[in-house]
């Protein structure tokens, strides 16, 4: 559980879980800490993928579906204890979403939650559509990050700190870019589904996300671009707005 789940603050009172997935090339920490901002009645779990942080060494996951394999073999035990959702940003969006799709078809399991961030639902167009980049040499696909606003701005002041993402970054973009799946011919969740994005990021369908539930269905947007969660501001906004629903959410569960 430790090798694949970040926890700071284990909370085995705690009512339900947050389930949180790291944007391209990111690692756990910056989801993780949010167990030390949220109320006691939400557990964070931080999910902790191969080639970052303390599994540095471990081999870049392919393809989503070793992604979902590792998650779920590990999480499946958990997420049958009490409520869960699922937070994703940008990459994480994609896995969120094939995470939920598993353990719906495989398990019968549904989060009380979705919260998807930063990125078009991987069956809409306009991601079917968009150009590989991975495969692009580092110095082009340096240029391209910089100019698309994909890169944390911490990242970008320290080119040769950068340079040391690259490959986490590359590989996880390699996942996304090859994964596949159809616009779901009904919805496959009931839970409710609610989309963040920066106002300045590059358009992302979201209302695409809403195929995939026949519950409520919401999308909310903060000032900034496609890193809009790490300003203090908007995080407290949107912790804010998660808990809220994970609230209301528990009272309909129980």
């Amino acid at each position: 559980m430790e090798k694949v789940m970040n926890c700071f603050k284990k909370r085995p009172d705690a009512v339900s879980r947050l389930i949180c997935f790291p944007w391209a090339g990111g690692g756990s920490v910056h989801y993780a800490r949010w167990g030390n901002i949220l109320n006691s009645s939400i557990e964070v779990l931080a999910v902790k993928l191969p080639g970052r942080e303390s599994r540095a060494k471990e081999p870049f996951f392919q393809n989503m579906q070793q992604i979902v394999d590792e998650v779920i073999s590990v999480l499946l035990p958990v997420l049958k204890e009490k409520p869960f959702a699922l937070f994703g940003h940008s990459f994480g969006a994609f896995t969120s979403f094939a995470v939920a799709d598993a353990l719906k078809r495989l398990h019968n399991i549904e989060p009380v939650h979705i919260f998807l961030s930063g990125a078009s639902a991987p069956y809409s167009e306009i991601r079917i559509k968009a150009p590989k980049r991975s495969d692009l040499s580092d110095e082009d696909f340096l240029t391209w990050l910089t100019s698309n606003g994909g890169t944390p701005p911490e990242l970008l002041a320290k080119p040769e700190v950068l340079k040391l993402f690259l490959p986490a970054l590359k590989a996880d973009l390699h996942v996304v870019e090859n994964y596949r799946c159809s616009k779901p011919d009904k919805p496959f969740l009931s839970c409710p589904v609610t989309c963040f994005d920066g106002k300045d990021d590059v358009p992302h369908d979201l209302h695409a996300w809403k195929e995939m539930t026949s519950g409520d269905f919401s999308v909310r947007m903060f000032d900034g671009s496609h890193f809009y969660l790490k300003d203090s501001d908007n995080e407290k906004l949107l912790l804010d707005s998660i808990t809220r629903h994970l609230e209301t959410s528990d009272m309909d569960y129980l």
